[in-house]
């Protein structure tokens, strides 16, 4: 296993409630929950950032769609799907 951190968080009552019993349910320790959940939130905020800089790296390439182009097929989605 690789080497590991101590981090604190302070949360209220009623979330750690929370924890507890979804941590029982699972057979799982607060400490196990805890880092799992911090680990989860840290891939997702990764992908999303990472998910942003492709956008901006496009945008510097010029690999943008006029707003009108886009409204347009916004236009014509709704419409389909109003008339389905």
């Amino acid at each position: 296993m690789s080497k590991t951190s101590v981090i604190t968080a302070r949360v209220d009552t009623d979330t750690l409630a929370l924890v507890d019993r979804i941590a029982a349910a699972q057979g799982r320790s607060r400490s196990w929950f805890a880092a799992e959940a911090v680990r989860r939130m840290a891939e997702e905020e990764a992908a999303f950032l990472a998910f942003v800089q492709a956008g901006i790296d496009s945008a510097d390439r010029g690999e943008l769609i006029p707003q009108e182009e886009v409204f347009a097929h916004l236009r014509a989605r709704r419409m389909k799907r109003h008339a389905a």
